[in-house]
């Protein structure tokens, strides 16, 4: 493993300057510089000072995939799509293996009588979706609305929210939620 490109491409995968990574890890931008050019090599505890600005584990730094380093997938087919569904309704991931994703992507679909159950969903983040077929009804809070192909939502998800296919035809929608849950 190339231990410089590595942490150039994390860094920069985070949006950070040498500086800015430098000063949240309390070493000199110079130890990030040169760790960078290979001109050191970092002894583990200093390593794991640097990773701790970003914030990364060592397990996570030595374990990551070369993506980093390489090009980045760009196009992801239907086969290779993560289905991630619980067997009532149809989830499947967009860019699973795409490093530190910032949001989750989902082809998601809704036969018949399906919905995400009597518990109202709520966690942290976003949520946005376009309806591409079918009718889907979204409850969020005390308000039920009906969407239908076309319409789209996009509200805090820390509001309790539900969604269900009362309808005779299955629902196909395109969503998008932050932070990457899945």
């Amino acid at each position: 493993m190339d231990i410089g490109a590595s942490l150039k491409a994390v860094r920069n995968s985070k949006g950070l300057s040498q500086r800015e990574l430098a000063k949240r890890a309390g070493v000199t931008n110079s130890t990030i510089s040169m760790i960078e050019k290979n001109s050191v090599s970092p002894s583990v505890s200093s390593l794991k000072k640097v990773l701790s600005g970003l914030p990364m584990s060592l397990v996570d730094f030595f374990s990551m995939e070369n993506t980093l380093t390489s090009e980045s997938k760009i196009v992801y087919r239907n086969d290779e799509l993560l289905d991630i569904g619980d067997g009532n309704v149809d989830y499947k991931l967009v860019g699973k293996d795409y490093p530190d994703r910032a949001m989750s992507v989902i082809s998601e679909t809704y036969p018949p009588g399906s919905d995400t159950g009597e518990e109202m969903l709520k966690h942290e983040g976003e949520e946005a979706a376009v309806v591409i077929e079918g009718k889907l009804e979204l409850t969020v809070g005390d308000e039920v609305f009906t969407l239908e192909v076309g319409d789209s939502y996009y509200f805090n998800s820390e509001i309790p929210h539900r969604f269900r296919n009362p309808f005779t035809d299955k629902c196909r929608l395109v969503s998008a939620t932050t932070p990457a849950n899945f």
